[in-house]
């Protein structure tokens, strides 16, 4: 055996397959030598360090450029800040979601410690009842916003139960969902909690398919969040600290409705770009969301940089490979005169708080309708009260909080056992047959607003026939109840029985199954809704169950205004007149009209050139605060703006639009003077009604009546008659056949002519105007249903000023490079010149419109000839007249060309009189302390049109 093995040893020494033995052993000696030293020895550190070699490319947005007005005043410009920030290289994690949430909570503990907040953009908002609400309130942008959290293209490819997803499911399905969800328990933790989480969450994962893109946590954070977030960098994966620019906005309230706002462009806003524009956008981009911001865009966004890098594994650059600085954008000068804008915007509050004071009454439980004319509607004080409530001025929701101050919990104790007796009650008349028309006024507004529930979304409007008799009844003659009402809609089908899912226990229920479900429905969603609560606080008032002092004590307890122990023990112990109290806040303008959204709450005016159309003030009240929306949005005050009750988020000046009353005058008198239809020296004669037509419209000053008139007098005294002859007669023919529609073309023809017929120009969205199309009678005094923005009736007279021209309304003025270069100067356009207006027929106009403001006691000792025309336009009988003025000065060579309207501003006076003021303020007739006062605005001389 020894023999055998020391032979075949002898054998394989002498053998080629030693040498390759010993060196297959040497090779693994090595290896292994290797594999020992990376895992064991320097395992750590290479685990560490295992991303070294990933090589990162990341875009860079261009510098922003800065908005100026037209005498270089700063109006938005860029600021360096930190954000919090978090890149996703978690793909491959096990636990991801754990994973994600474990970090997501540590950055939120970390920024709200240190007093700054995380992101909230999404489309989800909590109201101030803690229920989740959409941010959005248009049908469209809401289902666009419900298809996005799906994950579909297009808002066609929903399906119906998604298409009808609350707020409440689309959080549910984000946390719950086994492929999509966040894996939170929604139903245990906290509210405010889950929705900033799935507000990250859902930011993260836009960004998921674009490779080291971070995403924003956090924006703006003080130097103490980023000390603490850059302190615990090794417990965050993928969590970091970025320099970022921010856009700011000077004096935003007076600049937001024309300036507009930037935020993150959406998927929605990228698709719709055009490919060659493209190249210039990233999804990350910061971009223009609204006005000028966005119209303007391409010129103010910068040309993007590069920077490919390597990192390390807590996300720290250890080599930077190139580096292609970003551009800057352009800048943008507007036409505004900043200081006028600024001025133009008080002017407007200080008159409308001045209407405000003067309509106040202690009058409770107030019918408008009683009024035999609109000048003598007054603001009847619980409508006051109740305003700091229905326009959540004060938080009626925290009446019930642990920490709420005293008249807090006394005012919550009055409306818990009120509530609980009017759901009773309602459920008792939905069970019960009293017809619509015999309930309290109390109860109607219940009813009321049931109905408008139950149409946003159980009631099918499109399926209910207006003609029916049932429905008639309800709607128009009020003889049945809403029992009976509801239980006919479910028989003719205009219930959509699948918004009642989980309130019907059979798919085959009958009709008296569905009313019970709708009534479940009701009970519900009255439980914790804060618009009814809204309701009920309002019939709480009414009554005297809360009384007006204690909203006002409650504007101190919640901080609205700074706590003044006095005043807020007097409103306590009633030594402190609540009405006197409200009267002194208007007064002072520590409550604002915009604020308290009664009736007027709302103003604008558009000052221009009109030898350029170029516009010097565009100012919508009230304004707002874009800062809140740029860059990182916050959606409660999103929400705020777009459901508030004056509107603050509409630009009055562009898109608002009403009947411009008599300011529409001119045209008429251009088209009569202008037809042959009346000469100079033709004589009209006002007897205080006009008997062309059957009824018989009056003139304003009726029954009196202004005897006999030329153009010059008609214009002066703006008397209806004078144009009601005038429409009239363009409807004859030759014969005297009078024809409607014949008189309707001649105005519209000049209508047309002064560029009614389109928009002003403005760069900025504005609605459509509306020419009138029926009545030449009531059309003629700018009634009819003609309508009208702020900046078309500016527009129009300014072509009056100029005799002729009808420019294009522009707010551009030039833009520059960023070293100051001129890229652009944008001149007039002139959209048309008006032909075959003789020189007499303008000298005749402005004589009357001269004649207008010398016989104005308002405009006494101006300084300056100023040319004008009131107008009001009556809304209803039951609110206030919309109060009209349009104007130019110098009357002899026209400046500036100026459009004011207030709505449900009672009297064309009170516009004027901003109008005054407007020149007084472009021409510095005044010092700025007489024209802004701080207060409440006195008012002049009432003038009737």
């Amino acid at each position: 055996m020894w023999k055998r093995i020391k032979k075949t040893v002898l054998q394989i020494s002498e053998s080629r397959l030693l040498v390759l033995i010993l060196v297959f052993c040497f090779l693994y000696a090595i290896l292994i030598n290797k594999l020992f030293n990376l895992q064991i020895v320097k395992g750590e550190y290479y685990m560490e360090n295992y991303k070294l070699q990933i090589r990162k490319e990341r875009n860079l947005q261009g510098t922003r450029g800065a908005i100026y007005d037209r005498n270089g005043e700063l109006l938005a410009y860029n600021e360096l800040a930190y954000s919090v920030t978090f890149e996703d290289n978690l793909s491959g994690a096990v636990d991801r979601n754990e994973t994600l949430n474990r970090i997501m909570d540590q950055v939120i503990q970390i920024v709200e410690a240190h007093g700054d907040s995380v992101i909230h953009s999404f489309g989800i908002v909590l109201d101030s009842a803690g229920n989740y609400q959409f941010a959005q309130t248009n049908e469209t942008l809401r289902l666009r916003f419900v298809a996005d959290v799906y994950g579909l293209r297009t808002i066609d490819e929903l399906e119906k139960e998604q298409k009808n997803a609350s707020a409440e499911d689309l959080i549910h399905y984000l946390c719950t969902d086994e492929l999509y969800g966040y894996e939170l328990d929604d139903e245990k933790l906290d509210r405010q909690y889950i929705l900033k989480m799935v507000n990250l969450r859902y930011a993260i994962n836009l960004n998921s398919f674009q490779k080291f893109i971070p995403t924003v946590l956090a924006s703006d954070v003080s130097d103490e969040t980023r000390i603490a977030i850059m302190e615990n960098l090794d417990k965050m994966e993928g969590v970091g600290i970025e320099e970022e620019s921010l856009r700011r906005y000077t004096d935003s309230q007076y600049f937001a409705s024309l300036i507009g706002y930037t935020g993150k462009i959406s998927q929605e806003e990228y698709d719709a770009l055009d490919e060659e524009v493209k190249e210039r956008y990233a999804l990350s981009d910061i971009v223009g969301k609204s006005g000028i911001e966005q119209v303007m865009d391409n010129v103010l966004q910068g040309d993007r940089g590069k920077k490919i890098f390597y990192v390390d594994s807590v996300g720290k650059v250890t080599e930077e490979v190139s580096f292609v600085e970003p551009g800057a954008g352009n800048d943008v000068y507007l036409t505004i005169d900043k200081k006028l804008q600024q001025q133009t915007y008080q002017i407007i509050e200080e008159k409308i708080a001045g209407i405000v004071l003067s309509k106040l009454s202690t009058v409770m439980n107030y019918d408008p309708s009683l009024e035999k004319d609109t000048m003598d509607i007054v603001i009847p004080s619980d409508n006051a009260y109740h305003a700091f409530i229905a326009n959540e001025i004060i938080d009626e929701q925290h009446f019930g909080k642990e920490d709420a101050g005293a008249t807090e919990k006394e005012v919550y104790a009055i409306y818990s056992a009120r509530k609980s007796t009017v759901m009773d009650e309602i459920l008792a008349e939905l069970n019960g047959t009293t017809p619509y028309q015999s309930l309290s006024d109390e109860m109607k507004g219940y009813m009321d607003y049931m109905e408008s529930i139950l149409l946003g979304g159980i009631l099918m409007a499109d399926a209910i026939d207006a003609s029916d008799p049932t429905y008639v009844a309800w709607s128009k003659d009020e003889t049945i109840s809403m029992n009976q009402y509801l239980n006919y809609a479910i028989s003719k089908n205009w219930i959509d029985t699948s918004r009642l899912n989980e309130y019907i226990s059979s798919e085959y229920s009958d009709a008296a199954e569905v009313y019970q479900a709708i009534l479940r429905y009701l009970k519900d969603y009255l439980s914790s809704d804060m618009n009814f609560d809204k309701l009920l606080y309002k019939y709480l008032i009414k009554s005297g169950s809360v009384k007006g002092t204690q909203i006002c004590a409650i504007v101190y307890e919640q901080g609205v205004l700074p706590m003044d122990e006095g005043t807020y023990n007097g409103l306590r112990s009633g030594a402190v007149d609540s009405f006197g109290w409200l009267h002194t806040q208007v007064q002072t303008l520590a409550i604002t009209p915009g604020q308290l959204a009664l009736e007027p709450c709302t103003g604008s005016a558009v000052v221009s050139d009109p030898n350029t159309g170029e516009v010097l003030a565009c100012v919508s009240y009230p304004g707002y605060d874009n800062n809140r929306l740029a860059n990182t949005m916050d959606s409660d005050y999103y929400t705020q703006l777009v459901t508030g009750l004056s509107r603050p988020f509409y630009n009055n000046a562009t898109q608002e639009t009403t009947a411009p009353g008599s300011t529409y005058k001119m045209i008429t008198s251009v088209a009569g003077l202008t037809e042959g239809t009346i000469k100079g020296d033709s004589y009209i004669f006002c007897g205080g009604a006009f008997e062309g037509v059957t009824p018989n419209p009056h003139c304003w000053y009726w029954p009196n009546g202004h005897g006999g008139l030329n153009v010059i007098d008609a214009l002066n005294h703006s008397c209806n008659v004078f144009y009601y002859t005038i429409g009239f007669e363009f409807g004859k023919d030759r014969d005297g056949n009078y024809d409607s529609d014949r008189g309707i073309e001649v105005l519209r023809k000049y209508a047309e002519e002064f560029g009614l017929g389109e928009t002003s120009g403005l760069e900025i969205p504005e609605t459509e105007p509306n020419i009138s199309d029926t009545d030449p009678v009531l059309s003629a005094i700018g009634q009819g249903t003609n309508n009208y923005t702020v900046s078309q009736l500016n527009r129009y007279v300014s072509a009056v000023a100029n005799k002729g021209t009808v420019y294009k309304l522009t707010l551009l003025d030039k833009t520059t490079d960023a070293n100051g270069k001129i890229i652009k100067k944008y001149e007039p356009s002139v959209v048309n010149k008006i032909k075959g207006v003789s020189k007499n027929t303008w000298d005749l106009i402005h004589d009357g419109m001269v004649a207008m403001i010398n016989n104005t006691s308002s405009y006494g000792g101006v300084g300056i000839q100023v040319a004008g025309k009131t107008g009001t336009a009556q809304q209803s009988a039951v609110h206030p007249d919309h109060a009209v003025f349009v104007g130019f000065a110098p009357a002899e060579s026209p400046e500036i060309a100026i459009a004011v309207r207030i709505a449900n501003g009672y009297t064309s006076a009170y516009a004027a009189e901003i109008g005054r003021d407007i020149v007084r303020a472009h021409f510095e007739l005044a010092e700025e302390e007489e024209l802004i006062t701080g207060h409440a605005a006195e008012l002049g001389d009432s003038i009737s049109d």
